[in-house]
Order: C-alpha cells, then sequence, then structure tokens
C-alpha cells in the first residue's frame, strides 16, 4: 500500500491558531476534524496526523555550509501555508482522493493529495 501526505492549506494573511480562534468555532472544528480522524483510524488508514502553528513561529536552519545559520521565518513566503496534515495509507490514488474529499467536505477546506515517494526495487 502506498502513503499519501492530505495536506489542508491556510491563508497566509490571517495565521489562525487554536488560541486565536473563537471558542465556538474553534469546538465546532475541532469536533468535525475529530470526527473525521476518528473515521481514519477506524479504516485502519491513519498514519499521523497534526496541525501546526503558522509561518511566522518558523526556524529555518542551513548547515550547508561551514557555518550554522539560524533565520527565524519560514524557508519561503507564499500566500498560502501548510496548516493541517494527514498521512494515511491506502491502496491507490482513489482511495486517497476519496478520503481528502471527505476532509474537505467536513472542514470547508481545499485538501491536496500527495503521494510519498517509494524507493525503486
Amino acid at each position: 500500500m502506498t502513503q499519501y501526505l492530505l495536506s489542508m492549506p491556510h491563508d497566509s494573511a490571517e495565521e489562525p491558531t487554536m488560541a486565536t480562534m473563537d471558542p465556538a468555532e474553534l469546538k465546532a472544528t475541532m469536533a468535525l476534524a475529530l470526527a473525521f480522524i476518528e473515521e481514519l483510524q477506524g479504516s485502519g488508514a491513519l498514519v499521523f496526523a497534526g496541525g501546526l502553528h503558522p509561518p511566522s513561529t518558523a526556524v529555518t536552519v542551513d548547515h550547508t555550509g561551514d557555518d550554522l545559520a539560524l533565520a527565524d521565518e519560514p524557508y519561503t513566503q507564499a500566500p498560502e501555508y501548510l496548516g493541517g496534515l494527514w498521512v494515511i495509507e491506502v491502496p491507490d490514488r482513489d482511495a486517497a482522493v476519496s478520503w481528502a474529499a471527505k476532509a474537505s467536505k467536513a472542514l470547508g477546506s481545499r485538501i491536496e493529495v500527495r503521494a510519498f515517494q517509494e524507493i525503486p526495487a
């Protein structure tokens, strides 16, 4: 079976976090997210899931040269950023797209589906 990354974008201008959300909106969103995760777990497809802090909290580490360089900023600037993700293991792309459609419907967000590369035999 193949592992897929289902990722949920957020608007970079807003940088929402659970701490800044309206409590009622957070409760409703978390209920939807947890129901989706429980369905994934029940099917045996869930490998890992998580939400990320916004890019403004990132540190970029570069030790490709002789000196270690740290930058308190994201590696790239973009109008959207990766806000949440699920790693699932399913038989094929169609199954991954089906799970992404459920996540999109439940959370009211676009979901990107990408397979992890596998080492050639």
